[in-house]
């Protein structure tokens, strides 16, 4: 059985016909060499993950047959990922990991000291998209617009805790144990947080200020090693 995995945006149900776009028939008839009856999997972040077949290929489209269900949908924890967009390449791995590693919702922000000032949001949902197609997932997580992080902040959810990473403390494990419920991550820029950014974060009751160990780590390590830390103590591993 072929182990080619795809995500579509059409709602799936046994025996249901899925249309292929361009894009995704030159993927899988010109990159991944299948066709007619050739088996693969297609999941669409709502229902779960269905074995389908090929029906039928070209150049310009295709369409998949559903044939059954293979896993149930899996929904990650209710955590966000905030961060601050870096080099394109390196805010790309972000994305990534976080999506392989179980974020629900992944929000760039922009603080005071970020370089980037700008994202491309549909090249970053794509990249969250091949992530969940590549690591077995059967949801996708929303990739938000760049917002500023003092605006996001003003409109906190007070039910959700947020986790805020500062170099300067110690003991993230204590800090975290026992705290379940909604929450959300956030990551500093290669400059860290401005002096009104960390006061403002630990003046706000919902915030939970933890330590990523006595070595200062690059942006993209720190959001890989925030959402381990997180998922560890609270998540689903």
């Amino acid at each position: 059985m072929s182990k080619v995995r795809l995500y579509v945006e059409q709602s799936l149900a046994e025996g249901q016909s899925v249309s292929l776009t361009r894009e995704q028939a030159h993927y899988l008839f010109g990159v991944m060499r299948l066709g007619m009856g050739d088996d693969l999997h297609v999941f669409d972040g709502q229902t779960g993950e269905f074995r389908a077949e090929i029906a039928e290929a070209g150049k310009r489209g295709g369409v998949l047959q559903c044939v059954e269900r293979t896993r149930d949908l899996q929904m990650p924890p209710d955590l966000w990922l905030l961060f601050a967009p870096i080099k394109k390449a390196r805010t790309d791995f972000i994305v990534e990991k976080a999506t392989e590693m179980g974020a629900a919702r992944i929000c760039p922000v922009q603080t005071e000291f970020t370089n980037a000032e700008r994202i491309r949001r549909d090249r970053l949902q794509a990249h969250a998209v091949e992530a969940a197609e590549q690591c077995g997932g059967t949801y996708v997580p929303d990739v938000a617009e760049l917002a500023r992080l003092d605006r996001v902040l003003s409109d906190w959810p007070t039910e959700r805790r947020l986790m805020f990473c500062d170099e300067a403390l110690v003991g993230a494990r204590e800090a975290l144990s026992g705290a379940s419920g909604p929450w959300a991550i956030l990551v500093g820029p290669e400059g860290g947080f401005s002096d009104s950014e960390r006061r403002r974060l630990r003046d706000m009751e919902a915030a939970v200020a933890v330590s990523l160990g006595p070595r200062i780590l690059r942006a993209d390590t720190a959001a890989v090693a925030a959402l381990t830390l997180w998922q560890s103590v609270l998540g689903d591993w």
